[in-house]
């Protein structure tokens, strides 16, 4: 049997127990998290598409619920975005929009015409209507805040093939070029090839950061050797950028230059041996008239001689 003393140390230890898990769960339970990307690269005069997501400990909560806010830094009045037109800063009023849906936990952020002070920070804010009566509920994360760089001249597409140019056979060439707006993704256009030689593809290499790729396949000749080929990228806005590629086309492996010759040699060299064929056989058979005239009149003389 314990001592009373231990007892009601163990009890106690016990109820503090209790009152610590009574007090941290509601703070565990009820914390709405963000999580927005830090850093992302803006060309001015085109777009910018900074992507949002947050958590919460409301179960399934419809958008009409839910009104997401983003601001600059920890000014919570100087909104770039906000449901209310009228309290949106003068300078962003028209270039922002909410891509996502807040009933998804989607508060990702596009912003147009991109100025080249629209550098941030920019963090989120979401505010919790209530059922029917209560009070609003609001969140800010102002520890989750994306900052800007933004680029003054537009990135320069990059050309890869993977295999040298070869006269009639297919050749792929790759256009790539890096951007931060898919929403509105930069058109890559060529200076050659048709649609159907063209496969376009978009992906997200990470968190922000988009890949645009257009592939090119045609089948080069012998005149395209030293020919230029260029990838233009257009961006939203505007502003473009260029690569351009020289070919250097491989001829296909031709042996007439060699079996021609070849051919033609061997022609001659039967012909002339024919020719000398003719001439020996033709000399022989003079040789054995000849002889055959010379024994004929050498008998005759013979008997002239007996006689």
């Amino acid at each position: 049997r314990k001592p009373q003393s231990t007892m009601d140390k163990d009890r106690k230890m016990m109820m503090f127990g209790l009152l610590l898990a009574a007090f941290v769960s509601p703070v565990i339970a009820g914390e709405w998290r963000a999580s927005v990307v830090r850093s992302l690269d803006a060309l001015v005069s085109s777009c910018v598409v900074i992507p949002c997501s947050f958590t919460h400990p409301e179960g399934n909560l419809p958008t009409s619920r839910l009104r997401g806010i983003w601001h600059i830094s920890n000014q919570r009045d100087q909104c770039i975005y906000h449901e209310d037109n009228t309290l949106v800063l003068d300078n962003f009023k028209g270039r922002t929009k909410l891509l996502g849906h807040l009933g998804q936990s989607n508060c990702t952020l596009e912003i147009i015409e991109i100025k080249d002070h629209d550098s941030g920070p920019f963090c989120f804010r979401i505010e919790l209507r209530p059922k029917e009566t209560g009070t609003l509920e609001k969140f800010s994360f102002v520890e989750q805040c994306v900052d800007l760089k933004m680029l003054p001249d537009p990135p320069k597409p990059k050309l890869t093939h993977l295999k040298s140019a070869v006269q009639g056979l297919p050749f792929v060439l790759t256009c790539t070029v890096l951007h931060t707006c898919p929403s509105r993704a930069p058109k890559l256009t060529w200076s050659r090839g048709t649609a159907d030689g063209i496969t376009e593809v978009n992906r997200e290499i990470h968190a922000g950061n988009w890949e645009m790729q257009s592939i090119l396949t045609f089948i080069p000749e012998d005149e395209d050797d030293h020919s230029d080929v260029t990838c233009t990228s257009t961006f939203n806005g505007g502003r473009t950028s260029s690569k351009t590629l020289t070919l250097y086309v491989k001829r296909t492996e031709n042996y007439n230059h060699i079996i021609i010759p070849t051919v033609a040699a061997i022609g001659t060299a039967l012909i002339f041996a024919v020719f000398i064929i003719l001439i020996v056989k033709k000399y022989k058979s003079r040789i054995v008239e000849l002889q055959s005239q010379e024994g004929s009149m050498w008998n005759r003389l013979s008997r002239l001689s007996r006689r």
